[in-house]
């Protein structure tokens, strides 16, 4: 791998994944920030806002002189955003609640160098009904605990979905066509 180009504020495994999927050098930065939703906030302003936070950190914390990159991806069923599950009883409610329907996967990117540039991701994702066995079985893989809706597309969480329109990347966790797109205009 070349010299950073970038950092990532992120210590989320699966973004490290996809930025070296696309030949991307870069060091981590783990950011720490208030991830709680503002009274009123939509969906996707709460996801923009995440990403935009996470960057600010990194730049802050790092003291510039590389861009960085900050992401953000939520589940949302209606318009409830579905957090990392607290425990089995939390992932087997989120699950109950997605088997059988289509419900949306937000994933944002702020890049910050001399600009701020931001990039928002949506994807459809539908669910096949899930048996209580199945989510019971796939509590006790371990995958689905620190997983925004319990689930994981690139792990066992596959077997579930039934249909996705829109970004694999992005369902992952890093939309790899917008991330892309604000790489190419630094």
């Amino acid at each position: 791998m070349n010299d950073p180009t970038l950092i990532l504020a992120s210590s989320s495994p699966r973004r490290q994944e996809l930025l070296e999927q696309i030949g991307v050098p870069f060091k981590l930065l783990s950011v720490d920030i208030d991830e709680s939703p503002l009274l009123g906030e939509s969906p996707a302003e709460f996801v923009i806002r995440m990403a935009a936070e996470k960057s600010q950190a990194g730049i802050v914390k790092s003291g510039g002189g590389l861009a960085v990159l900050g992401a953000d991806t939520i589940v949302v069923l209606g318009e409830e955003i579905m957090g990392k599950p607290v425990d089995e009883t939390n992932a087997f409610d989120m699950l109950s609640q997605l088997s059988g329907r289509t419900h949306k996967v937000l994933s944002a990117v702020s890049l910050r160098s001399e600009q701020h540039q931001q990039m928002l991701s949506t994807s459809s994702v539908t669910f096949r009904e899930i048996s209580p066995a199945e989510m019971r079985d796939y509590w006790l893989s371990g995958e689905p605990k620190d997983k925004a809706g319990g689930y994981a597309i690139q792990g066992f969480g596959a077997v579930f979905i039934e249909h996705i329109k829109g970004s694999y990347s992005g369902v992952m966790g890093l939309p790899l066509f917008e991330t892309a797109q604000l790489l190419k205009q630094l």
